[in-house]
């Protein structure tokens, strides 16, 4: 059987805003697909065009065949009610934009391979489709305890604990995601092999 090209890690970019302002109190989601073309007309050329072609990660400047860029924003609007401050409105936003590889030679390509593309691709948009996942899910919990927050005299010291919450929040999202591309890499090929088969099988 041909190499099967190697997964990498996603590129996660992060960047989470809170102000003082109205908001409507509700969590938005926001997700979009890009893709970019990659040739090769047999396993290790398709490896070499992902390594070659994938979108880079800033940090290292090392290419993946998937991506997940997320942004996380938001507004806090702070009321007062006699000698105490509380929380109004909390809305948190999420963006995530999901690159993927697009092979142009697909039609034209063997049973065999065209079957480990297949099996390969789909799990790329299965494995950056989570990524997003765990993103909103975190979004979620950030806007629940965000309004959840006990109420101050100082606004300043709860636009504080905003902060802090916001930052936590944000911490366990990190580790959320880099927990799950660990578990992701250390199972990728026993996955990919059992993909495969199950592709093969249903091929019959």
């Amino acid at each position: 059987m041909p190499a099967i090209p190697m997964l990498r890690p996603l590129v996660l970019l992060l960047s989470m805003t809170v102000i003082a302002a109205p908001s409507q109190g509700e969590t938005i989601t926001n997700k979009t697909f890009s893709y970019y073309s990659v040739g090769g007309r047999t396993a290790s050329e398709l490896d070499e065009e992902l390594n070659k072609r994938g979108p880079q990660m800033k940090a290292t400047g090392s290419r993946h065949p998937g991506a997940t860029k997320i942004r996380f924003g938001g507004s806090v609007s702070y009321v007062r009610r006699g000698n105490k401050c509380y929380v109004g409105n909390a809305k948190v936003t999420v963006s995530t934009n999901i690159i993927l590889p697009r092979w142009k030679y697909r039609r034209s390509a063997s049973k065999s391979l065209g079957l480990i593309w297949d099996t390969l691709s789909a799990d790329i948009k299965r494995h950056e489709e989570r990524h997003a996942e765990i993103a909103r899910n975190h979004a979620r919990d950030l806007e629940r305890e965000l309004k959840a927050l006990r109420p101050d005299r100082d606004c300043a010291k709860l636009q504080a604990k905003v902060d802090r919450t916001t930052a936590a929040v944000v911490e366990a999202h990190d580790k959320d995601q880099a927990r799950f591309d660990r578990v992701e890499s250390y199972n990728f090929n026993e996955r990919m092999l059992r993909l495969l088969a199950y592709r093969l099988d249903r091929a019959k």
